[in-house]
């Protein structure tokens, strides 16, 4: 079954003319959230994607973020449930989560569309001072969940970035990787070159969601990416706020997998289990 995903390549907000009012943004940008699940929705997707921090904002300082992060089911979860049930579709999205311990980590929400949470995951690479100023790393790597009849997985950003991690999880099985991402420029590089070469080599959908728009000092690259595991770009953002469509069909993995036999050619005795 074709599973057809809307990317919600969203603007960062910007505050010119004042201080920003992050609750404010948080509101805004949940209404925007309910805008483009209904838009998606009505286009057929099955699934709605949003870059990273999307409920937030990602470059606000450590302080900032600590006082918007929310635990799992918080109040910000049970309005995105409401939006995907209202909407019946299936929606990722990034914010801060704060674990009961205090600790706050960089993670991304599945809520099916019926509302309720599928699966929780936690970036586990971390990039920079924006990163580790704010945010502890997660500690699993693999996350997966089933939408119709499909193995999602999840990566945030940075850690699509290492082979490894997308190899972890076509080892584990996944067949459509979901990458939120807020990648600023120079960095073009990695939806250019970076994520089609992952899908190819481990042979998987990846979808790569990125923000456009500045925030602070970070220029968002836009250049979102749906790329099929024989490397065909099934979706590509420009450098403006859209909603973009692609249609997933696991007919085109079996065909790629027979092709292209990098899984099941490894030299993993050679190589396995190297440091």
């Amino acid at each position: 079954m074709t599973l057809r995903l809307a990317c919600l390549q969203a603007p960062a907000t910007d505050h010119p003319h004042g201080a920003p009012d992050p609750a404010a943004d948080r509101r805004a940008n949940l209404a925007a959230l309910a805008d483009a699940a209904a838009g998606a929705s009505e286009s057929g997707a099955r699934l709605l994607i949003t870059p990273e921090m999307y409920l937030t904002g990602y470059n606000l300082g450590a302080e900032v973020i600590a006082g918007l992060a929310e635990e799992r089911y918080g109040p910000s979860q049970r309005e995105v449930s409401a939006i995907a049930a209202r909407h019946g579709i299936a929606i990722l999205y990034g914010y801060p989560e704060r674990d009961g311990d205090g600790v706050v980590y960089n993670a991304v929400q599945l809520i099916g569309g019926d509302g309720a949470s599928m699966a929780n995951y936690r970036k586990t690479h971390l990039f920079g001072d924006v990163d580790r100023a704010a945010f502890a790393p997660g500690e699993e790597l693999v996350v997966q969940a089933e939408l119709d009849g499909i193995r999602v997985g999840f990566l945030i950003c940075y850690d699509v970035e290492f082979p490894e991690t997308v190899r972890a999880h076509a080892d584990a099985g996944t067949e459509l990787l979901l990458v939120p991402t807020a990648l600023m420029r120079p960095y073009e590089f990695v939806p250019r070159q970076i994520v089609p070469a992952r899908a190819i080599e481990s042979q998987l959908f990846v979808a790569y969601v990125n923000r456009v728009g500045v925030e602070r000092d970070f220029v968002y690259a836009g250049e979102t990416r749906v790329v099929a595991p024989d490397g065909r770009e099934l979706a590509v953002g420009d450098d403006r706020e859209e909603l973009l469509l692609a249609d997933v069909d696991p007919a085109d993995l079996t065909a790629s997998r027979d092709l292209n036999t990098y899984l099941q050619d490894r030299r993993t005795d050679l190589y396995g289990a190297q440091k």
